[in-house]
This record gives C-alpha cells, structure tokens and sequence, in this order.
C-alpha cells in the first residue's frame, strides 16, 4: 500500500512545514488541543459555525486530498472517541428539553463515522465508506480494510485517516481512572517525569494510499499487524511472525517509531522492544509533542512517511542519533493502555520524486 499524499492536524504546527523547521510549541498541563488552520474558503461558514471539533478537524484534513485526488474508490476512517462530545450534548439535550423538539446538529454529528460520512457527502464520493472504532487498534483495523479492499482489487485509491477529540466528558473519566497525569508536566518533562498517567491528545491525520507504486509514491506501508493481552514472550513471537512473514530481517529495520507516552507504569514496554530487538536502529518518539490519544499510530505513520522522504525530524523526537543515510525501513510499535498491541511496517519507495 503507496502513500501518494498526506496531511495533518495535531497539537503542533503540522498542517504546514513549521514542524520540520524546528518551530516546536511547547505545551503545558494534561491536555495537548488540536492548533487549527484558517479554514478559509474550504468549509462554507454556515457549514463551519454547526460542526462540531471532531468534524471540522477531519474535514479540514481530509477535504484538501479529496479535491486534490478525487478519483478516490472510497474513504476509510478510523476513531475512538470521534464525537463523543456532539453526542453528549444531544443526550443532555433529551433531558434538558423533555424528549422534546431537538436541534439535530448534535444528533448528526453524535457517530463516529459524522466524519466519513460528511467527507463523502461534501465531495459526492459514493465509493466504499466505513469507520473503524476498536478503541487503541482502530487505526490497524482501518489499515488492514484498505489492504483487504486492495487484495480483492475492489479498490485502487482509498482516503484513509484517523480523527480524535479531547473529549470532557471522556477526559474527565479517564482522569478519574488514572490514565492522565495530575502533576504538572510539560513537553520537555513529559517523558523523563517517571509518575504514572500521561497527556491527553487529539489529531486528523489523513493518507491518500493506493495499491500500486507511481512517480508520485512517497512511502509504502508494507504490512500491519496487532496483538492483545500479551505478555513479553507472545509480543516477541508475534514481532518475529510478523517480520519473517514480509522476509524482513531485523537488521533491515533502521528506524523505530515507538509510543512513548511518560506512563511510568507501561513505557517499560518500548524500553524492552528497543533494548531486545533494535539496540542499533535510530529511534524516533512524538506523543511528548503530540499527546497520547487511541490512534495515535497514524501520526507516527505521517512521521514515518516524512522520515522515509528524507524530511530531518524535531530534536524532541529523537531517542537516538539519527541515521547517516536516508531511512529505509521503519517500524511502527505502540500500544494502548499495555493491553492493545500494534506493528506497522513501512519502507521508502524506489522512484519518489515527491517531498512535503
């Protein structure tokens, strides 16, 4: 699976290329808010005004590569808490109004597939359409689809993406739970802070991907794969099943991107997959700028995309010296919550003429 294009919007200047260029905001607190563009002209403003974050975040990211490549087969998204928060304030407004006469703004957009779904209408695409939402592996779930779809060739060209949003009502929960941290930190504290929890984050981050290289291919997603509960020995088995099944060495993997999240009760795992299987790879981070969110993994894939083009990453990023020679091989490791494994394998393309 080709990457031909690609955008983002997460808590840093990512929309644009002061993110490569060093311009790093450095955030505060427990919540990592989405830095939204200018929508200008691309979402009429009667439009804009009734959307709600998740919405506006995902059309924002994702309309601009329909326009740009709009023979698309169809649109795959993938999301955990996708409109929650629409949701939420319709349920309130059931109570508030006595079941009564409702607004439907928050009702349509209450599902997390409000986003496909809204892309699909405002592009007339008609093509396959479908949201993925297995909590921390959605993102692998709407990966595997697209490498399915292609497999069948019912498909040549897909939009495939991920959106989340900080929701309170989620985020409240989950800080009650532990998940985030109650002591203060920031981006440059965040991973060496050695307390349980970590930030919350929310992004879009938008592919366009096809099943066959072209001059305009930046990046290839070799193979995806997941596991759940597992301990060391099953992760280790399942990494070197899923290497060997793409005859891939674990010498070939010059870099990882690895999920760090400053969780000081599971960032062991990445330690342990760094120190066992790649001790010599450069390694890479993001959610110290990023925040942590269910699919996260996609804004490690568009990192990953832009390493394989070449693109000199933030220094905050970096685990490790970077590579002498331009990346070839990356694997992608996250997991959520030390329960939902996943890999992602991607490699550079032979005839890349394009850069971001």
């Amino acid at each position: 699976m080709f990457i031909k294009d690609l955008s983002c919007i997460s808590a840093q200047q990512t929309f644009d290329e002061s993110f490569f260029e060093g311009a790093i905001i450095a955030k505060t607190g427990n919540r990592y808010s989405a830095i939204e563009p200018g929508y200008g002209t691309l979402i009429p403003a009667g439009l804009l005004r009734r959307m709600g974050k998740a919405v506006r975040i995902g059309v924002g990211t994702g309309l601009p590569l329909i326009q740009k490549n709009p023979d698309l087969d169809g649109i795959i998204l993938a999301t955990a808490n996708g409109g929650l928060e629409d949701c939420l304030k319709f349920l309130n407004q059931i109570v508030d109004y006595n079941e009564g006469t409702l607004t439907p703004t928050n009702f349509v957009q209450s599902t997390p597939n409000a986003v496909a779904g809204n892309l699909a209408l405002m592009s007339k695409n008609t093509g396959y359409n479908a949201t993925h939402v297995n909590k921390g592996l959605a993102f692998e779930g709407a990966l595997m689809d697209a490498f399915l779809l292609f497999d069948e060739k019912k498909a040549r060209s897909l939009l495939l993406g991920s959106i989340e949003e900080i929701s309170d009502y989620n985020f409240n929960i989950d800080l009650l739970a532990g998940t985030w941290k109650k002591d203060e930190s920031s981006t440059e504290t965040l991973l060496g802070s050695g307390t349980s929890g970590t930030v919350c984050g929310e992004a879009a981050v938008m592919f366009v991907v096809e099943d066959e290289e072209s001059e305009n291919s930046v990046a290839d997603i070799i193979d995806v794969d997941q596991i759940s509960y597992a301990d060391e020995s099953k992760l280790s088995e399942k990494l070197i099943s899923f290497l060997g099944k793409n005859n891939i060495d674990f010498s070939e993997i010059d870099t990882v991107i690895l999920g760090y999240n400053g969780d000081s009760r599971s960032d062991h795992w990445y330690d342990w997959i760094l120190e066992n299987h790649f001790p010599g790879s450069a390694a890479y981070t993001y959610k110290n700028l990023v925040g942590d969110f269910p699919t996260a993994t996609a804004f490690a894939v568009w990192m990953g995309a832009h390493i394989l083009t070449g693109k000199k990453m933030p220094d905050e990023t970096k685990l490790s010296k970077e590579l002498h020679r331009k990346a070839e091989k990356i694997l992608i490791y996250n997991h959520h919550k030390g329960i939902q494994h996943g890999f992602i394998l991607m490699s550079a393309v032979s005839q890349s003429t394009k850069s971001f």
